[in-house]
């Protein structure tokens, strides 16, 4: 069971609807066009046609499987003194004294470009359920991260 955000799920359900009745239909057409065409064996048009087929329905299995497993997560059901799935952590890495700033979100909403790391990651997992001040231990590639927790705040 994977927990998302609203906004996240809504915009996978987005996603899903454009895919189903807007571009698989359009695939399908394509298809239908170039194996008219004859020859599928020397038609470049159809093996195309074919792989945007196989690539859009692997998404749109991959999309419904992700709505099928997951559930809207109630931010007002979320501890707001300890680190959990939608707080905003800012801590500081003990052994290089830089500080950081990350939202912990489900692994499909993660971005590292945004500020968003998953829940499942070291740094995240190291982090959750943590309190402010306190000291968290993430195994990264190159060690052990000393991180210090200074602030949560949640942005829901």
């Amino acid at each position: 069971m994977e927990y998302l955000s609203k906004q996240r799920y809504d915009e996978i359900a987005t996603e899903l609807k454009h895919l189903i009745g807007e571009v698989y239909p359009k695939i399908k057409d394509d298809l239908a066009e170039a194996s008219a065409q004859g020859d599928r064996s020397d038609n470049a048009g159809y093996r195309e046609a074919r792989r945007m087929q196989a690539k859009t329905i692997s998404r749109i299995r991959f999309l419904q499987n992700i709505l099928e497993h997951s559930r809207v997560i109630d931010p007002d059901a979320l501890p707001k003194d300890r680190v959990s799935l939608l707080s905003c952590v800012e801590f500081t890495n003990l052994s290089t004294n830089t500080r950081m700033k990350f939202k912990i979100v489900s692994p499909h909403e993660m971005d590292l470009e945004a500020g968003r790391i998953s829940l499942k990651s070291p740094i995240g997992a190291a982090l959750m359920g943590r309190k402010v001040g306190e000291i968290a231990e993430a195994q990264v590639p190159s060690g052990t991260l000393r991180l210090r927790i200074d602030s949560i705040t949640f942005e829901g």
